[in-house]
């Protein structure tokens, strides 16, 4: 069955001739401008031209979508590091009313009279700032969220880290509201926490956390590189210990208790400057497994024992280096199947003087740098990239690749534009748009993507999500000290799914479920988790771009505890609930 190209028609571009001369100035003559037959003249060794833009998958929605929020990260000049490194956002559906709201933090400090600010969707696609009486409007120097049902009630709650802290919500169930359960649930983080997820570790049907700890920072120090005052290298500081914190469920009283596991865990054993995390299975026993991202040192990936504890494994496994052997920068983490074969393959943003990575999976567990023959090493440019995402922004079958980026050392001149204004500006990039072919490898797409791409920005987090529930994904994005990004999805696109996989049994999505679609000989799949990129949780929903198909045969659910389920196929183009057990339990094969 054939991919639909996302650019409704193919091109075969054949060796220049004196037709096609002659056809091209034609056109010229006739007033038109030709770009391809100008290329055809300046390539007298006959090479094919670079591919003619195709059209923009997205536009910028911002003043449309009524979303007043910016960005606060406090005075400018005191080089206090978590100024540099903050904020995210999340995309979730806090009032259980189909449409996913937006919740961003801000970084000001625990005095500022900014805060952070939770917007609920109207039908008509605008949004209303809600924040006042909500709980969440809180100050504080803020980096990351999550979220997750942390009590099993149906209601997603919230979890925050901080500079300093961290907060838990827990959402009260009516609409509007969240209540401060920080104290009562043992959660405590009194360091530097940047990501987070929930996940379930022991399959016990709570959602467990782990929060990413960055350095041990020390605000008097004041660093100078050439003389001339910056943000400290994280080099400067020691890392800190990822923390795992074991859900113990809900107690007499009513309230939801969690247990410090980091050091009975195994994770204390190591540290590191945790930037970037994903939960997932990548080593196939059916237990997730949790990667960390670390700025400057090797990466850590930590095996689930089964037991309660697990064993790092990064090396042994091929993701704490790149293929060079080099631990870089690693900041945002995007977890995805680029090349249909069935396994999870990893990306991580690093530092614009190095290279984004790319770890496909194969065999399984075992993970290979792929960066160079994937294309993703020639892009038109590159970028200190943070929030990333691997969605199928063109529903053709194949996932993309989206990175938002923005420096942390100041550039040689400022960059123009509305992101990238006062004393910002010397820290504004452009972000980054790839589309994959559906082999895995990529084509720089940022040319035909002004919205997203042409407008230099300082940015962080990036979330992807249906905003609007039309079946392709929009593209939310933080930037220091300046408004968000909002950016549609209108890009001409094939057929889809959007899938949300449910555990009636904890009234729940079912984080950690993976999710195969067939069609055909076609097999698409994508994992329930939507902690992921940089400080970010984006739509839980599983989105699958189905190409030229106009049905699907059969849905295949693995469940967060091992038990597989099939479900029936459909029409595509429609949301789908998929709860366990109303579907087929799929029986093992046999030796």
């Amino acid at each position: 069955m054939p991919f639909f190209n996302g650019l409704g028609q193919r091109r075969t571009f054949m060796k220049p001739s004196f037709r096609v001369l002659e056809w091209c100035c034609a056109l010229v003559a006739g007033g038109a401008v030709v770009a391809a037959g100008a290329w055809w003249l300046r390539r007298p060794d006959g090479s094919p031209p670079p591919t003619p833009p195709g059209p923009a998958w997205f536009a910028d929605v911002l003043a449309k979508s009524k979303v007043d929020f910016i960005h606060d990260a406090g005075p400018f000049g005191t080089y206090f590091m978590p100024q540099a490194l903050g904020s995210g956002v999340a995309l979730f559906d806090f009032d259980g009313d189909g449409l996913l709201d937006l919740y961003f933090l801000t970084n000001d400090g625990p005095k500022s009279k900014h805060t952070n600010c939770l917007y609920r969707q109207n039908a008509n696609g605008t949004f209303t700032n809600v924040s006042a009486g909500s709980g969440l409007d809180i100050a504080g120097h803020n980096m990351g969220v999550a979220i997750g049902d942390i009590d099993n009630d149906g209601w997603p709650d919230v979890l925050v880290t901080q500079y300093g802290g961290v907060k838990l919500f827990r959402n009260n169930g009516d609409g509007k509201s969240f209540a401060d359960i920080t104290d009562k649930s043992g959660i405590a983080n009194p360091t530097w926490g940047m990501s987070a997820a929930f996940f379930d570790f022991d399959r016990d049907g709570w959602l467990d956390l782990v929060i990413v700890n960055y350095v041990d920072y020390d605000p008097t120090l004041q660093c100078a590189p050439n003389g001339r005052p910056e943000f400290c290298a994280p080099s400067t500081f020691p890392g800190r210990v990822t923390k795992l914190f074991h859900n113990l469920g809900k107690q007499a009283d009513g309230t939801i208790r969690f247990e410090d596991v980091t050091i009975k865990s195994g994770l204390g054993a190591v540290s590191g400057p945790g930037l970037g995390v994903v939960c997932a299975d990548f080593d196939g026993d059916g237990w997730p497994d949790i990667f960390v991202a670390n700025d400057g040192k090797p990466n850590r990936l930590w095996i689930n024992q089964h037991d309660g504890t697990f064993r790092e494994e990064a090396m042994a496994r091929g993701v704490a280096f790149n293929a060079m052997g080099k631990a870089e920068a690693g900041m945002g983490v995007a977890l995805g199947d680029v090349n249909g074969d069935g396994l999870f393959d990893l990306y991580v943003t690093h530092l614009a003087e190095e290279t984004n990575t790319l770890w496909k999976q194969g065999p399984r567990g075992l993970f290979r740098d792929h960066t160079v023959a994937s294309n993703l090493a020639a892009t038109r440019w590159r970028g200190t990239g943070f929030g990333v995402m691997f969605g199928d922004f063109n529903n053709d079958g194949a996932l993309d690749l989206a990175i938002a980026n923005g420096r942390i050392a100041r550039a040689g001149s400022p960059a123009p534009g509305p992101y990238a204004v006062g004393p910002w500006a010397p820290y504004a990039e452009r972000n980054q748009l790839l589309a994959n072919d559906g082999t895995g490898k990529f084509r720089d797409r940022a040319l035909d993507n002004p919205a997203l791409c042409d407008v230099p920005n300082v940015a962080r987090g990036l979330a992807i999500g249906d905003l609007d529930n039309d079946g392709g994904l929009d593209l939310v994005i933080t930037t220091v000290a300046h408004p968000p990004r909002i950016l549609k999805n209108v890009a001409p696109r094939g057929n889809w799914l959007m899938l949300r996989v449910i555990e009636p049994g904890w009234k729940r999505d079912a984080y950690g479920a993976e999710v195969r679609v067939v069609a055909g000989q076609h097999r698409w799949l994508r994992l329930v988790q939507p902690a992921s990129s940089y400080l970010c949780s984006s739509d839980p929903r599983v989105h699958v771009g189905l190409g030229a198909a106009t049905s699907y045969d059969r849905i295949e659910v693995t469940w967060p505890d091992g038990v597989k389920e099939n479900f029936s196929g459909g029409k595509a183009n429609q949301q789908r609930v998929l709860r366990r057990g109303e579907g087929n339990r799929a029986q093992p094969k046999t030796p």
